[in-house]
């Protein structure tokens, strides 16, 4: 990273104007990494004018050339995968076992060339030709939580789209941010299509937002900020897509398999340290299993092994920085001060850890859907398990929080579990744990956000709707 620390604007690397200095911390050690510079609202300027200027020749640029971008941009990827996880557990603890936090940023570029290589731009609706065109310069602000995963998916539907872009990554974690930059360099992405100006929301951020020759933002992170990201854009009537958020619920029937879907639970609220939108940190159960299942989620909490980052063995790292700490220790605070049964867990490091971000798992049983800790966002790994007497309840405690963005579902009835799914108030639904798919759209409703990301829908988020009316109509568009 022999530029690190510089905006990479017009395909130079430049030296930031700011005047702020961020020092970068190891989470795990508390000691600092190195320090840089952010830029300023002038970086900002200099770096829309740049994807201004590039934007009407990668507009037109043949989808061919495009896909061909994008498989080269996954092959320079992949040559430095491990680069850029060792960047994330340096900078922000996840696990040099977790491969899905690198696996899921190449997996965006994937599916972006799988979706552009499938999409019509145009189609006949009655004697109309209907068009998709590049909506232009795209603002793209990204969380820290999965730092190279949620830029490869903004970068990758934008470049898709043939649209260009700038760059804020969180001041959390500009080391991987850095390094995705060198690799679309390297892939040859073209100069002013793809900018990066590192910097906080308040500078870096809000310059982007504000600024009358972005045509489009979309952001990932806290609904708080959110908010102040659709107040900023709002002036200038660009486009704003959220992805925000979470308090996402898992409901588990009577009938499912109470050990597959406490294992599960644990394992998915519990990775990347609870830092993730869509952690199912609620977990309703049918009173009558309450203490079967509360047995077996202890028993998987046992095998959740708390440590270096660096350890193969590892599967929960720290927390990344103080402030998270303090935010999830003071969430289990409220948790016993509300009554909440503390089953596992509970406040303070984990013993033998005198030193970094590490929490400890925490689960709390006898919570019911008005505590704080069930309505609230904690971004740590805290599970709330409340009981519930009937599918009705259960439905209407899984949608009685201000979010909407996962929702799961465990069950040995697929009709059943669907009928529950649909009446789920939430942008994505998964059964009886599957897997992710990142062709399947990812966004939220209510205060989790607007907008969708992935496969067909996070491609149109960067596109134009043109009505041609009159004109003559192709035998064949695409």
């Amino acid at each position: 990273m022999n530029h690190f620390g510089k905006s990479f604007i017009g395909g130079r690397w430049v030296e930031p104007r700011g005047s702020q200095v961020f020092e970068l911390v190891n989470p795990a050690t508390e000691q600092p990494i190195t320090s840089f510079r952010a830029g300023s609202v002038e970086d900002v300027d200099a770096a829309v004018q740049a994807a201004r200027a590039a934007f009407p020749a990668f507009a037109d640029t043949p989808v061919a050339q495009r896909l061909a971008l994008l498989e080269r941009i996954v092959e320079c990827f992949q040559a430095r995968e491990a680069d850029v996880l060792a960047a994330i557990t340096r900078e922000m603890g996840a696990p040099c076992s977790n491969k899905g936090m690198t696996g899921a940023a190449i997996d965006g570029f994937k599916a972006a060339h799988a979706t552009l290589r499938d999409y019509r731009f145009e189609h006949v609706l009655g004697p109309n030709l209907v068009r998709r065109e590049a909506i232009g310069v795209c603002g793209l602000i990204t969380a820290w939580n999965w730092p190279a995963q949620l830029l490869a998916t903004k970068a990758a539907y934008a470049l898709a789209a043939g649209c260009t872009m700038v760059l804020k990554p969180s001041e959390f974690t500009p080391m991987t941010a850095h390094l995705v930059t060198e690799i679309l360099e390297e892939a040859g992405v073209p100069p002013g299509v793809f900018n990066l100006v590192h910097g906080d929301g308040p500078t870096v951020g809000n310059a982007i937002c504000r600024h009358p020759e972005v045509d489009c933002i979309s952001f990932t992170g806290s609904t708080r900020a959110g908010v102040q990201i659709g107040e900023a854009a709002a002036a200038t009537i660009k486009r704003v897509a959220l992805e925000l958020g979470g308090k996402s619920a898992n409901i588990v029937l009577p009938d499912a398999d109470l050990a597959l879907a406490a294992e599960w639970n644990v394992t998915r609220a519990f990775s990347n340290t609870g830092q993730s939108c869509h952690a199912p940190t609620r977990m309703l159960v049918h009173e009558s299993q309450v203490d079967e299942v509360l047995r077996l989620i202890s028993a998987a909490v046992s095998k959740v092994r708390v440590g270096d980052p660096l350890d193969p063995a590892t599967t929960m790292g720290p927390l990344v920085n103080r402030a998270q700490f303090e935010r999830v220790q003071r969430y289990i605070r409220i948790g016993l001060d509300e009554g909440a049964r503390l089953v596992c867990g509970g406040l303070g490091r984990p013993e033998g850890l005198a030193t970094g971000y590490y929490v400890r798992p925490t689960v709390f049983a006898d919570v019911t859907p008005a505590m704080t800790i069930a309505q609230e966002e904690i971004f740590g790994p805290v599970i709330a398990v409340l009981a519930y007497r009937s599918e009705d309840e259960a439905l209407a405690i899984a949608n009685g929080t201000p979010y909407g963005l996962g929702g799961y579902v465990f069950t040995r009835d697929a009709a059943r579990g669907t009928a529950v799914g649909r009446r789920l108030r939430a942008g994505r639904v998964f059964l009886n744990g599957v897997p992710s798919n990142p062709m399947a759209p990812m966004g939220g409703y209510k205060r989790s956000g607007n907008g969708r990301e992935m496969g067909p829908f996070g491609l149109e988020e960067y596109l134009e709707v043109k009505a041609m009316i009159g004109f003559p109509l192709p035998t064949d568009a695409g």
